[in-house]
């Protein structure tokens, strides 16, 4: 089983920046692929950016240029560092683990961009 916590949600004004953080229960050499999705109120969950144990990157349409997600393997910990954010970029962000024993989530972190 894998345990995940999420931190840095906050509000911030557009064109700011955050930088979410998940710290992970297992090593992250043990975690096929890590992402962030997140959820805006009344749409589904959606897929932001992923990230393989092979350091491959995929990324949403809509935050490429803009997201950078990354992982720190000795801290066993997962980042999103999130740029020139907009008003649409508001949800809760959930950290995801894709471990051999099954997909886990954190319990999310709430990022508003207003003004």
């Amino acid at each position: 089983q894998v345990h995940l916590v999420e931190s840095g949600g906050g509000l911030v004004q557009p064109g700011g920046s955050l930088r979410l953080s998940c710290a992970t229960s297992r090593s992250i050499f043990s975690i096929n692929r890590m992402g962030w999705y997140r959820q805006a109120p009344g749409k589904e969950r959606e897929l932001v950016a992923t990230i393989t144990s092979g350091d491959s990157t995929n990324y949403a349409d809509s935050v490429k240029g803009r997201f950078t997600i990354s992982r720190d393997n000795a801290k066993n910990m997962l980042y999103l560092q999130m740029n020139s954010l907009k008003p649409e970029d508001t949800a809760v962000y959930y950290c995801n683990a894709l471990h051999y024993s099954g997909s886990y989530w954190g319990q999310g972190t709430q990022v508003t961009v207003s003004s």
